[in-house]
């Protein structure tokens, strides 16, 4: 199974931006070096972070993205589905009179699949992640801090 470059660069801004300082702001240029991507894809990518109530956009001198939720409050699925929506990944194809579609059991394995893949990014937190980061991602980061 494969997310989108969007939701990889979603989730890594996500901890950065978790292990800034409490009321720092990072712009989209630092996020976007860190990450080797270019600035103008990463602020389409964050702003559907801000859609999603997890992060603010603040203009001015010091300006750039921060948190607003607590890290702790946000699961990976929360920012993955923020990216990808949240339609299944997996829908039979067939619709005909042999095969009723309410009784596919390609798509029953795959949504239970589905469900425990959901299951485990639910129990995983920014915050829980962001308190693994190594040292000096955290000072490079503290660095790029508005």
């Amino acid at each position: 199974m494969k997310f989108s470059k969007a939701t990889n660069y979603a989730l890594h801004s996500m901890v950065f931006l978790a292990v800034i300082p409490s009321g720092k702001t990072i712009g989209v240029k630092s996020l976007a070096e860190v990450q080797k991507v270019s600035p103008t894809y990463l602020s389409k990518v964050l702003t559907n972070l801000v859609k999603a109530g997890f992060v603010e956009s603040v203009t001015g001198v010091n300006g750039g993205y921060k948190l607003i939720k607590d890290p702790k409050e946000i699961t990976f699925l929360d920012v993955i589905q923020a990216i990808e929506g949240k339609a299944s990944f997996f829908q039979c194809g067939l619709e005909n009179n042999i095969h009723d579609r309410r009784n596919c059991m390609i798509e029953n394995v795959m949504n239970e699949a589905e469900q425990k893949m959901e299951e485990h990014l639910t129990l995983n937190t920014i915050a829980g992640v962001a308190e693994k980061v190594n040292a000096d991602m955290i000072t490079h980061i503290h660095t790029a801090a508005n």
